[in-house]
């Protein structure tokens, strides 16, 4: 242990130079550097030599496990009750089998922020914000107060209410420290390290803080002190270059590093940034990189400590003197980045031009189909066949005729509008990825006072919004004067928090609604998000795009994505001339001198020294009391969940799995959000019946996301997406399946519950990327809830993979795509070995339809001890349970 003396007193710190040279420090990446001081701080304590020299020896260690114990846990409200919940549930079961209960607590400091609850059910008007918060409240209100009882019952455990932002944005601008301390004499520094139940906590990576999404079950063994198990990183450095050209944004930016690793190919990798583009970014542009690591697919993007980490702590109003102590520990630790660093070496390289960039959005289904600006209404003509469901080699021959867009009039308002193909109906300014930039709100402010300037208007077949992820945003496009202009655009704020990006944008316009299905017209959103999955913005609107919010407002002027922005006019003036995008894009001068007048620290002081305080309804709830909680079985919204309530004091042996049938099968790029929806409930859905039978109406059903503290809902809600494409369903889309035994078409809930009375275990069959998105745990607790107890896949995303094992199920990678192999989907299976399983083990599994039968052999994806040792449990909260009772 060694001693830092700073101007707030001294610290001590495990120094890595004690433990190698700095010339063997400074060539370990950056993420390394910070797993090697974690294990280090650690030995004795669940950390040993041997995995100190794992790191050390970097990269020569291409293999090897080592632990990992974050310094806190962060939490949103959708991933954060259930979660909770499931505490509650180990409580009970700790309780149950004679233990005491108060040894289900955090051992680490836990925030929660509530912010993916507001829904744009307003809009258009000053008092959406006010009325969408209400609403929030009259919908949320008993999960808000079971929330209020978990921030009673547990230590370390804050909750940070309803209407303060989103939580990556908090984060950045509040929550993170770069440097942590713990103890009170001498208090211990070290990096500042973090899980959290969302996939984009990696936005943290953006102010060198090493954090990363997981599921809520692996959240809660890292909050009870268990280790996470990590093997050796591959960390990929990607070398930026020259500097953002004129007119391009941060948005771009990370759409093309999008599109370009995905391609590269980087899941389960950290991605480090390094080079000499990388003192032209700010922080605000790091972090939108960072953002969306898991929409190219990294473990974690990151940035490391330099000026520019402590230029934005010192101008978010953080302590000068902690600042102090971030740039006296990381240099001397060797994790401060300099001009003259050394380069460090890394696992793969690649190289990124920022002089190359341009104007771009991504869509209109997955993140990394980039598109630019001149190019979108041809990408828009190419997709129509597609999205109209009548894609085929018969449509092909006719595709110029078939891909022409459709249009109808609609009456809003006693006015008559045009609707069609293409038309944009969302335009949303929403997520944590771009609302924490200045650089593009303040530039989406400046185009929309230049449009409004020229006589510009939005069409009144656009819902419009704006909902910013930190009340400061208002404060400084209010200083600016810009959102008088916005509002004339009709971006009214609509609240702070994680709206459109989610899937809480509300519903359309009835007239809207009604012409879109009875025209079955194929109409956009555009959304400044990090996500744009089928069916997950609004069910109705079957195309999105993302793009910066200056984009999201000039798609908003035009109407449609049927149009090249570049070269046709964006709309007309008030001078009766035609107006381009040339004409209104503000310069980046105009950005940073508007920047530069209207941000001021004193403003974050203010709002983030409130930010737990809450308003009167958050301090009128009825807040239960006692260490465990009451489950009431009349609820809809929080029920005692099933995956402990058995558990018993030794594991039971893992049997083979014989005569299993497939449930469902999936093509390529099913997602978190085809899994497990977190949109609206449809009332003919199994859930949707389900809470009928409740007495719920469909008006107050809420959204699926809501509703995840209740397994019912979840379970019936899983494989119920609206537009997964399930190869089993007899060319249906949506929920539904075929129960092999009579041959029907069902749901696939009414099949799993068919084939647990026939004592059927079940599989899913599904291609390339399997559980791309979301860090959704309910996409693999409804899967072990449906009774499946293996996933067949040609390659997994990392969180969802670990996901399944954390539930007890088994995931197990194919040589090839199960099409390539032969398989439809009707054959029994056998997978055979499970007894004796190891990590990475090929797996025999055997299929059989009719009288043919064959044997391929698939590699089972449980990649670590720790994790073999969770399977073996029985899931890993059966595992922290037994742990807890035997010691």
């Amino acid at each position: 242990m060694a001693r830092l003396e700073t101007s707030r007193g001294a610290v001590e710190y495990v120094p890595l130079h004690e433990f190698a040279g700095p010339d063997q420090i400074a060539r370990l990446p950056y993420v390394v550097r910070v797993f090697l001081e974690n294990v280090l701080r650690h030995r004795g304590k669940g950390a040993t030599d041997d995995h100190v020299g794992l790191l050390l020896d970097w990269p020569n260690t291409a293999t090897g496990e080592f632990p990992f114990f974050p310094a806190r846990v962060i939490l949103q409200d959708f991933t954060g009750v259930p979660t909770v919940v499931d505490l509650a549930a180990l409580r009970a079961a700790v309780a149950r089998l004679g233990g005491d209960p108060k040894r289900v607590n955090p051992k680490v400091p836990v925030d929660l922020v509530i912010d993916h609850s507001v829904q744009v059910d307003v809009f258009g008007s000053k008092s959406a914000f006010a009325r969408n918060v209400e609403i929030e409240f009259e919908r949320n209100r008993e999960r808000y107060a079971f929330l209020r009882w978990a921030q009673i019952a547990f230590d370390r455990f804050r909750v940070v209410p309803p209407g303060a932002g989103i939580v990556h944005q908090v984060n950045l601008e509040y929550l993170a420290s770069v440097v942590f301390t713990s103890g009170d004499e001498t208090p211990l520094a070290y990096p500042d390290t973090l899980l959290g139940t969302d996939s984009h906590t990696t936005m943290i990576g953006g102010l060198g803080v090493l954090g990363w999404g997981v599921g809520g079950i692996e959240a809660e063994a890292g909050m009870l002190g268990e280790p996470i198990s990590m093997l050796v990183p591959t960390v990929v450095g990607v070398r930026l270059e020259g500097t953002m050209p004129e007119g391009s944004t941060a948005t771009d930016l990370v759409l093309a590093i999008t599109e370009l690793l995905r391609k590269h190919g980087v899941v389960g990798k950290f991605v480090e940034f390094f080079g000499p583009g990388l003192e032209s970014l700010t922080v605000s542009d790091r972090a939108t990189i960072s953002n969306m690591s898991p929409e190219y697919g990294a473990t974690e993007g990151i940035f490391p400590v330099d000026s520019q980490t402590l230029k934005y702590l010192s101008n978010t109003g953080r302590d000068e003197g902690h600042v102090e102590l971030v740039e006296s520990y990381t240099k001397t630790q060797g994790l401060f980045h300099e001009a003259d660093s050394v380069e460090p070496g890394y696992s793969e390289l690649v190289t990124f031009d920022l002089g190359a960039l341009m104007p771009s959005l991504a869509g209109p289904r997955r993140p990394q189909d980039r598109v630019t600006l001149d190019d979108l209404g041809s990408r828009f003509r190419t997709e129509l066949d597609y999205f109209r469901g009548t894609a085929g080699s018969e449509v092909r021959l006719r595709r110029k005729q078939e891909a022409e867009p459709a249009y109808t009039k609609v009456a809003l308002n006693g006015d008559s509008a045009e609707l069609g193909d293409g038309s944009v109906v969302i335009a949303a300014i929403t997520s944590c990825t771009n609302t924490s930039n200045p650089t593009v709100m303040v530039g989406a402010g400046l185009l929309a006072q230049k449009a409004v300037e020229k006589g510009l208007t939005v069409g009144p077949t656009v819902k419009t919004s704006l909902a910013p992820g930190s009340p400061v945003v208002i404060d400084y496009l209010t200083t600016a004067g810009l959102i008088d202009p916005l509002e004339s655009l009709g971006f009214h704020l609509v609240g702070f928090g994680c709206t459109t990006c989610i899937g809480n944008s509300g519903p359309l316009p009835d007239p809207i609604a009604k012409a879109i299905d009875d025209n079955k017209l194929t109409t956009a959103a555009v959304l400044s998000g990090n996500r744009n999955f089928e069916g997950r913005i609004h069910p109705q609107v079957k195309m999105s795009f993302l793009a910066s919010p200056p984009l999201v407002v000039a798609y908003a002027l035009a109407g449609t994505v049927d149009i090249d922005l570049t070269t046709q006019p964006i709309g007309t003036g008030r001078d009766g001339e035609p107006v381009f995008l040339r004409d209104i894009w503000p310069t980046s001068e105009e950005i940073a001198s508007t920047i530069s007048r209207s941000t001021n620290p004193e403003d974050f002081r203010k709002r983030y020294g409130e930010i737990f305080a809450g308003d009167e309804e958050w301090h009128a709830l009825n807040v239960p009391e006692g260490e465990l909680y009451s489950f009431d079985p009349s609820s809809t919204y929080i029920a005692e969940p099933p995956f402990v309530q058995d558990t018993t004091e030794d594991a039971q042996p893992i049997g083979d799995i014989t005569r299993g049938r497939v449930l469902v099968y999936v093509g390529d790029s099913v997602t978190t959000d085809h899994i497990s929806p977190a949109g609206s409930i449809p009332a003919s859905t199994p859930a949707g019946e389900y809470l009928i039978a409740k007495g719920v109406q469909p008006r107050d059903f809420n959204s699926y996301g809501t509703r995840r503290g209740n397994h019912e809902v979840m379970m019936r809600g899983t494989f119920a997406n609206i537009r997964i494409r399930n190869q089993l369903a007899d060319g249906k889309e949506g929920g539904v399946t075929t129960y092999f035994p009579t041959g029907e078409v069902v749901t696939v809930f009414d099949a799993s519950q068919r084939y647990r009375a026939d004592g059927t275990p079940l599989i899913v069959l599904a291609g390339r990327e399997y559980g791309a998105g979301s860090s959704r745990d309910w996409a693999a607790k409804g899967t072990l809830l449906l009774g499946v107890r293996a996933v067949l896949a040609a390659s997994y995303e990392r969180i969802h993979r670990a996901n399944l094992v954390q539930m007890g199920v088994l995931p197990l990678e194919l040589p090839d795509t199960p099409e390539a192999l032969g398989l439809t989907g009707a054959e029994e299976i056998d997978i055979l070995g499970l007894g004796s399983l190891e990590p990475g083990a090929t797996i025999d599994v055997v299929l059989r339809d009719g009288q043919d039968e064959r044997t391929i052999q698939a590699k089972a994806r449980v990649d670590t001890h720790a994790e073999l040792r969770y399977f073996r449990e029985g899931g890993i909260l059966s595992a922290v349970v037994r742990d807890m009772l035997k010691s």
